[in-house]
């Protein structure tokens, strides 16, 4: 026993050189992959989903030692990108872990190991042969150097920890371990497991009402004594046999949440359709209280919208809004609503996030919705059921769109067609301040009663608002990828615009061949040319390949920049020498998944409204790696869903719903010449390789053009092999001053996507919770 007596100068020592860690705090047990069992994470526990692993694999040999532990994975294959799950199987049950992977390069993991462990288990989104190479370590770490790592992991990686010392963030989370009774290890690493992927991506929502939403929440008594003026909101809530069938409760819970509003002035007209008889209004007339501000109405009409009508003519409100049977209104909402009505004097339209209330009373299924967009409106209705609209606005709203308001029979539909009207009133009269979104969970649906919104409707609706356009007169809309979504196909004007595909590259023949090749007999769209940017190659197969595709096609052509690499002056070089009037900047590691896919972003472009226009690429093996940038991820910016599965619906579908982005990836970028000359191009002598493509999209939107993201073109990506890693000092030093550019550059946009929520995370790229 005595020659593993060490000293801890010794071991510190040991850890820092791996080579020379002592084995006994050094385990590397081998692994075997089984059948994959069915089991349930912690993660996806709230919303009941098995899980099935896709590869399964269980550690033989020696365990880790307890205590906290280095754990390292090498030698991964080239589709293990995503997630994997650490299973550490106790006598009190399973400890889960998610680590993020990225091939050909070593992940690490920080865990705490308990005694007694009697089998350690991974789950990998990846195949079998993606693993047949690699090799687990587990190192002992002592506490106070595992500390330090964490430390320095919040410091880098977790937004609340930027800008501290080591030392201040430990002290920190001893400060908060005593005031939380808790121990310093469990809070140290729930703030450090923040700062990794999460293979599920099911926050703990009940959690975040319990916690966070409550730190949040305002004096009410103090809003509504600092308002400058109270406003009178008027609700309507229409009723129809149906609703009545499924019993009086629900209906006392939403008179009920409305009774204990926090702000006083509001009036509300529930309007009873036709087939209700009079014993049944009776009934209802029970539970509502004597007072003035609850009005019954017995209509003649059938309709939803017939009975929303009746009801709207009736209020006296400044705001009129829509309730349904069944829902719920959060306590502080009017409340919430009449200080946004103070601060946003201009807003005609205001809306907040909204959840489920499920059967047991319990919230779930939160929607945290992005700002004003748009296309996603075109695409389906994201605004929701809680949309305030002025009074004066709706009266001019629905005497103008009568014939596509009076035939609707759902509340879907209704609420679909009044945002769509609004949204083409906002194009020729409003402008940025006429929309408000409260980005706060004020509405809660019935789970009970969910009034979807049919696909047929939702293409009715969007084809009548299209047809009154004239420059989208033409457009033709299909079923959308979701069961209430649609899908626009946008006209491309005759004669086609000339497309150039730029394509920087310097050897790599390996991966330009198949990238060119593709494009070229994969592409329907053909009116356009390929323009390979070759800087400084000296492969003689690269070389002999690029004049060969050069003579066998003629929409190729070869260009040299024999200058040192800088991303932004290769692509400004090719746009000045390319012909067409539609830039496609296009990475050599790319290749089309279908042969639509520059027909439909040329579509897109093609709009006057449209600048930078992004796809849906995936890596090799089928998961996402862009589904669009989200400003602020990773401090700059990251991409939307990243490592999501290609079958995903992705948070409340936006994986399958065109919509506005603040940016997108220039590995496949689309936009007019004339804006990419417009802004300046991209910038090559602050964003020389990374960033450039989120300043162009920002310089774009700043000049008044809204950038768009399309899931139906779909491409491979690759990622930057020919290029590789920022993995020098130099790569490094010149990263970090395109950070601090970007920073200063546009640091309040960064901090502010209106195509996020400022309630989800800025330390992954799942759409999960703060």
């Amino acid at each position: 026993m005595r020659q593993h007596i060490v000293s801890l100068k010794e071991m510190m020592a040991a850890i820092g050189r791996h080579s020379s860690v002592p084995p006994f705090w050094r385990r590397n047990p081998s692994i075997r992959v089984v059948d994959a069992p069915v089991f349930k994470s912690e993660a996806a526990a709230n919303v009941n989903t098995p899980v099935k692993a896709s590869t399964y694999c269980v550690c033989d040999g020696e365990k880790p030692l307890p205590g906290w532990n280095m754990l390292e994975l090498d030698g991964l294959g080239a589709d293990a990108y995503g997630a994997a799950t650490i299973l550490l199987y106790t006598h009190k049950g399973i400890i889960e872990t998610s680590v993020s992977l990225r091939p050909g390069k070593t992940t690490k993991r920080i865990l705490w190991v308990p005694r007694g462990v009697k089998k350690i288990a991974f789950s990998f989104l990846a195949s079998e042969a993606a693993l047949a190479h690699l090799a687990v370590e587990w190192v002992w770490l002592t506490p106070w150097f595992a500390q330090s790592r964490l430390a320095r992991r919040l410091i880098n990686n977790h937004a609340s920890y930027k800008g501290m010392r080591t030392r201040d963030v430990v002290r920190y989370l001893h400060t908060e371990s005593v005031a939380q009774a808790r121990s310093w290890r469990s809070i140290a690493l729930e703030e450090y497991n923040q700062t990794h992927a999460k293979q599920h991506v099911s926050e703990d929502y009940s959690r975040w009402v319990n916690t966070t939403e409550k730190e949040a929440v305002e004096d009410p008594q103090s809003i509504i004594a600092g308002l400058k003026s109270a406003p009178l909101f008027s609700i309507i809530m229409p009723v129809t046999l149906s609703d009545l069938e499924q019993g009086e409760a629900p209906f006392i819970a939403t008179i009920n949440s409305l009774k204990a509003q926090s702000y006083f002035f509001w009036e509300v007209f529930i309007v009873l359709s036709a087939e209700i008889t009079d014993t049944q209004r009776k009934a209802l007339e029970r539970y509502i209280p004597t007072t003035s501000r609850i009005n019954l109405i017995h209509s003649y009409h059938r309709t939803l919208a017939k009975l929303d009508h009746q009801g709207f003519i009736q209020t006296q409100g400044d705001g009129v809004m829509r309730i349904s049977w069944g829902d719920q209104l959060a306590k502080e909402a009017l409340c919430q609503l009449a200080k946004a009505w103070n601060d946003h004097p201009d807003a005609q339209l205001f809306y907040t996030d909204e959840d489920v209330l499920g059967a047991d009373g319990k919230r779930c299924k939160p929607n945290f919705k992005p700002g004003w967009n748009p296309d996603l409106l075109l695409s389906t209705n994201y605004i929701g059921r809680i949309a305030l609209y002025k009074r004066r606005l709706l009266w001019q709203l629905e005497s103008e769109q009568t014939d596509l308001l009076s035939h609707l029979t759902s509340r879907a539909a209704v609420d679909y067609a009044l945002a769509l009207t609004f949204m083409m009133w906002k194009v020729t009269h409003g402008n940025e301040k006429s929309v408000c979104h409260l980005p706060a969970m004020l509405y809660h649906r019935s789970e009970d009663f969910p009034h979807p919104l049919h696909q047929q409707d939702a293409i009715s609706l969007v084809s009548s608002v299209l047809k009154q356009q004239v420059a989208s007169a033409k457009a033709v809309v299909h079923p959308g990828l979701l069961e209430s979504s649609v899908r626009i196909e946008w006209p491309i004007p005759n004669p086609a615009p000339l497309v150039s595909l730029l394509v920087p590259t310097r050897n790599g023949v390996d991966i330009l061949r198949p990238c060119v090749d593709a494009i070229l007999e994969r592409t329907a769209y053909t009116h356009f040319e390929l323009l390979i940017l070759d800087n400084q190659s000296d492969c003689p197969e690269t070389m002999a390949y690029m004049d060969d595709v050069a003579k066998r096609d003629p929409r190729v052509r070869v260009l040299r920049w024999n200058h040192p690499f800088n991303y932004s002056a290769i692509n400004n070089f090719g746009a000045a020498q390319s012909h067409g009037s539609i830039i496609g900047l296009v990475n050599n590691d790319v290749e089309p998944v279908n042969e639509h896919w520059l027909t439909e972003m040329v579509s897109q472009a093609c709009r006057s409204e449209i600048g930078c226009v992004g796809a849906k690429l995936y890596y090799p093996n089928g998961m996402l790696q862009h589904g669009g940038v989200i400003l602020g991820l990773g401090d700059v910016a990251g991409h939307a869903h990243r490592f999501f599965p290609r079958e995903s619906d992705g948070y409340t579908g936006r994986l399958k719903l065109v919509q506005n982005l603040s940016a997108v990836t220039a590995a496949c970028l689309l936009l007019r010449k004339n804006v990419f000359n417009n802004v300046g191009g991209l910038n090559e002598k602050k964003l020389s390789v990374a960033y450039n493509d989120v300043d162009l999209c920002l310089k774009v939107r700043q000049a008044g053009y809204r950038n768009l993201w399309s899931p139906f073109a779909e491409l491979y990506h690759h990622e930057s092999i020919s290029r590789g890693a920022d993995d020098t000092p130099t790569k490094r030093a010149r990263w970090l001053s395109e950070v601090a550019y970007m920073r200063r550059t546009w640091g309040n946009h960064l901090d502010s996507d209106p195509a996020y929520n400022p309630n989800l995370t800025l330390v992954h790229e799942d759409f999960s919770l703060k």
